[in-house]
This record gives C-alpha cells, sequence and structure tokens, in this order.
C-alpha cells in the first residue's frame, strides 16, 4: 500500500495574455510541436509518437532541459476537455519517473476576470518513490515559464 505522504499535489497560476481559446488550440493542435522553436532554450524536440495532436490517447516524446540537464519524457494525453480549456499529460516514460512512481501535469485557461487575457492554473500530481526525493518545485516553475513563454509567441488581441 502506497504511503499518502508520497503521493502530492503541487499548483501554480499564471497570467497570460492570450484568451483561454487560443491558449489551448496551441496545446491540444499540431502547433504544439512549435513550442520547440519558440522555448529552445527550455524545450528542444517534440515530437508526435502515436496518435494525433489533441486526442485523448495520444502520446509525445519530449527533450527538455531541466536544472541546467537535458531531459527526456514520454506523455499520453489522459484528459482533453476543450469546453474547460483543459489538458492532463500523463508521464509514461522518461526521467521524472526515476523519482516518481507516477506523475501528471494538468493546464487549464481560465478567462481572467475583469479584463482581457486568462490565467493559466498548472497542476502536477504526482508519487514520489520514497521521502527522501524532493517535491519538483523547479519543474513547476519551469512549466509555469513555458506557459509565459508559449504567451509571448501567441498573436496578442487588440
Amino acid at each position: 500500500m502506497a504511503h499518502l505522504a508520497l503521493k502530492s499535489k503541487l499548483e501554480a497560476d499564471v497570467e497570460i495574455q492570450a484568451p483561454p481559446e487560443q491558449f489551448f488550440h496551441m496545446l491540444v493542435s499540431y502547433k504544439l510541436r512549435d513550442v520547440q522553436h519558440t522555448c529552445n532554450d527550455k524545450i528542444q524536440r517534440c515530437d508526435l509518437q502515436q496518435g494525433e495532436w489533441g486526442k485523448v490517447g495520444t502520446i509525445i516524446d519530449w527533450s527538455y532541459v531541466h536544472d541546467g540537464e537535458t531531459k527526456v519524457a514520454k506523455d499520453v494525453i489522459e484528459v482533453m476537455d476543450p469546453d474547460k480549456h483543459l489538458i492532463t499529460f500523463g508521464v509514461i516514460e522518461g526521467d521524472v519517473l526515476k523519482e516518481h512512481k507516477s506523475f501528471s501535469l494538468s493546464l487549464q485557461a481560465s478567462p481572467k476576470i475583469g479584463g482581457g487575457g486568462s490565467i493559466v492554473h498548472l497542476t502536477l500530481e504526482y508519487e514520489r518513490l520514497h521521502d527522501g526525493i524532493a517535491h519538483p518545485e523547479t519543474l513547476l516553475q519551469l512549466l509555469a515559464d513555458l506557459t509565459k513563454d508559449i504567451d509571448a509567441h501567441l498573436p496578442q488581441p487588440n
């Protein structure tokens, strides 16, 4: 039986200029592969491994830079909800699973109250292999930075 203290969740909100629909469309369309060009200091590769962009069950192969090191991940799209502008990726292979039994990340874009733009809610849910493994705060920060970088490369509303 898993020790409950090893199962955890980290969350953050990132304010962006793009409307929720535009940000979500970037994440679920073939344009996601362009993230390696807009954030090449963080993402080195984003390849469709199996399935179709934006479909549940699709597998995406990533190479990214985290804490100064090149890492890899293979993610499956577990949840895709266009009405809520929500996508969840589950990690099925890669460096993060060297320290975690399970790991998933969700991004949900919501309209910013009182103005244009959006708030992107980031959630990491994971189970560490043991208590000696730190919580992945730097990975959450990387995801927040990527969100801002993607937003900076999207056409801005007038």
